[in-house]
């Protein structure tokens, strides 16, 4: 064989290792994606309408993240939004209404003392989908019923919905979530946390 022939095969070898490697590459990342985002990953493709750019667009959330400053609360910063947020839950017997529009902007203030953007939802739950992936649609459904309360239209029962999922995530930002629901509750459930919201 000529010189010209082994340095063909050479480069086809080089090739065809760099696709197998580019390949893996792709298929470790996207696993660590899915496992890292949950429902998030699905819901960003079926958005996205395509694979590559959802993972573009969550790997792009993970690399902006990495860029904000997110600090904890003091003690003292925790003390006195939990407080808050007990003043809120009792007021939600009387006026369900009010409280999910306190819950939403204490969640906020929160989020804006951690050191989250607050300017935009949409960029607010990006933010939050990276680090609490698995509560974040439910944030998008809280501020979903909170916007409807906004246009003067929110019945009682989505009140409590909206006030358990806010609920998730204001634990999560205080660092307290150990006990809290991170999902819509059945029946059952519902229930029994009606008495606690």
């Amino acid at each position: 064989m000529s010189e010209w022939a082994w340095i063909l095969i050479a480069v086809l070898v080089i090739v065809v290792l760099g696709i197998v490697a580019w390949s893996l590459s792709r298929r470790r990342r996207s696993a660590r994606l899915r496992e890292h985002f949950g429902p998030e990953y699905d819901r960003t493709v079926g958005e996205l309408g395509e694979q590559r750019a959802a993972e573009a667009e969550l790997a792009a959330r993970e690399k902006k993240r990495k860029k904000l400053d997110i600090v904890e609360l003091s003690p003292e910063a925790r003390q006195e939004h939990a407080a808050t947020w007990h003043k809120v839950q009792a007021e939600f017997v009387d006026a369900p209404r009010d409280a999910v529009g306190k819950a939403e902007r204490l969640v906020t203030r929160v989020m804006r003392e951690r050191g989250y953007p607050i300017d935009d939802f949409d960029q607010r739950a990006a933010d939050v989908s990276v680090d609490h992936p698995d509560i974040v649609d439910n944030y998008r459904r809280a501020h979903a019923i909170y916007q409807s309360h906004q246009n003067g239209v929110i019945e009682t029962e989505a009140a409590r919905q909206a006030f358990v999922h806010y609920r998730a995530l204001f634990d999560r930002l205080l660092g307290t979530q150990q006990e809290t629901e991170t999902h819509v509750p059945n029946n059952d459930q519902r229930r029994q946390t009606h008495d606690h919201a």
